[in-house]
């Protein structure tokens, strides 16, 4: 098991299997928070905060579409399975002790987002010598750097006013979905070669 991405090959390129396992696994994570701000954003914007959710909507899609194309795709017979489970673990789900649905819900998809952009970090497994001008590079790279933008979103929502009562709620969702999202990451990548659970 390795910590980075790689042998690279004598361009400096990710190997394209491992290129492909985990820019499925973003297309899954950031494809499933796009199509749920879509489902969330109202017909009519009135308030702030819905404008950051259309922001955050066009940046999920964004992160989709750059990985489609800058992923140099291999078949992979495993991802069937894997994929399954990852939709699967993406799908709302209610935040106990908040009996409020349409305050429920987006705490849900704040919570989930937060675990997403915080939890997983691709740029971390490029090695040293990776290709800094090779397209799968670069995206993990500016994958990266968006998620610790729109972080600051749901950093906003999931610590404002109107959740204080609420806290005790939030706070356990939010440790929850943490650790799914760093489950599901570790095992994706450690089918592939790569360890990111931390040595005891």
């Amino acid at each position: 098991m390795s910590r980075f991405l790689g042998p690279l090959d004598s361009e400096g390129r990710i190997p394209s299997l491992q290129q492909t396992r985990v820019a499925a696994f973003l297309i899954s994570a950031h494809g499933a928070l796009a199509r749920q701000y879509a489902i969330a954003l109202p017909m009519r914007i009135e308030a702030a905060w819905q404008t950051e959710l259309n922001a955050q909507f066009y940046r999920e899609s964004e992160i989709v579409s750059l990985l489609q194309r800058s992923t140099s795709w291999v078949p992979d017979m495993a991802l069937a399975y894997m994929a399954a489970s990852w939709e699967t673990a993406w799908l709302p789900e209610p935040v106990e002790g908040i009996i409020n649905q349409p305050l429920a819900l987006p705490i849900d998809l704040a919570t989930r987002a937060h675990a997403i952009h915080a939890g997983i970090r691709p740029a971390a497994l490029l090695p040293v010598d990776a290709n800094v001008n090779d397209p799968f590079v670069l995206a993990l790279r500016r994958i990266e750097f968006e998620s610790g933008r729109l972080l600051q979103a749901q950093i906003l929502l999931l610590k404002s006013d109107s959740l204080v009562p609420f806290r005790d709620a939030v706070s356990t969702a939010l440790e929850r979905r943490h650790a799914e999202v760093r489950k599901l990451w570790a095992d994706a990548l450690e089918s592939i070669g790569i360890t990111v659970r931390q040595e005891r």
